[in-house]
């Protein structure tokens, strides 16, 4: 096993426990903390420092498989796995997180929009099943420049929801609709999301061609 396929292991576990610790923490009731008058809730500022660091080895594992001609099928088959359990966890556990993990009593934590949620993880379904069935019939799909724009906005819009929405938390008053910054943020990320859905769908429209006329 090389380095690059060990960083993505270690990745996978530290997305684990940092999960099974928030599941604990919800469990026991203690007063939430917040970081002076930011609004970010420190039980949330340590996630994001976890998150921020597993998503910093999504990058170095890549480079260092590149750059050392290490890409092996397992590496191939591990990194999207890590990026989908990092990236969906925290969405899915930032739509209540007033639920899940202590509340920050002096500041309305900013939640993950649902519906958004929602999205996002059928979009990652929906990909990871069109990659399964190439893979079936030899074919690879390869990252496109859209797969990787919603990756990083969806790791830049579970950071600032994590920290709260700071520091545009300071100018959210100021916004007659209500909204946070962080959500258009969010909504950004979904839309660029959706779109890369339908484009891996469309680019790969001809794996169901193939299927349909096999069952033919």
């Amino acid at each position: 096993m090389n380095l690059p396929t060990k960083i993505t292991i270690s990745r996978i576990i530290i997305i684990i426990l940092m999960i099974i610790a928030l599941f604990v923490m919800s469990l026991i009731d203690f007063k939430s903390i917040s970081l002076g008058n930011s609004g970010i809730d420190l039980t949330f500022f340590i996630v994001c420092i976890i998150f921020c660091l597993a998503s910093f080895t999504d990058w170095l594992d890549g480079y260092l498989a590149r750059k050392n001609n290490q890409v092996t099928s397992l590496g191939k088959f591990l990194d999207p796995v890590a990026d989908k359990l990092l990236i969906n966890s925290l969405v899915i556990f930032l739509i209540a997180p007033s639920i899940f993990a202590p509340y920050n009593s002096n500041a309305n934590q900013i939640s993950f929009n649902m519906w958004c949620a929602i999205i996002l993880v059928a979009r990652d379904i929906v990909v990871d099943a069109l990659r399964f069935i190439a893979a079936q019939k030899n074919i690879v799909i390869a990252a496109n420049i859209f797969g990787k724009a919603k990756t990083v906005l969806e790791m830049v819009a579970i950071i600032f929801v994590l920290l709260n929405g700071w520091p545009f938390n300071y100018f959210d008053n100021s916004w007659p609709i209500g909204l946070h910054i962080t959500d258009f943020i969010v909504y950004i990320a979904t839309f660029v999301s959706f779109i890369s859905g339908i484009i891996y769908v469309w680019q790969n429209r001809k794996i169901f061609k193939e299927s349909n006329n096999k069952n033919e």
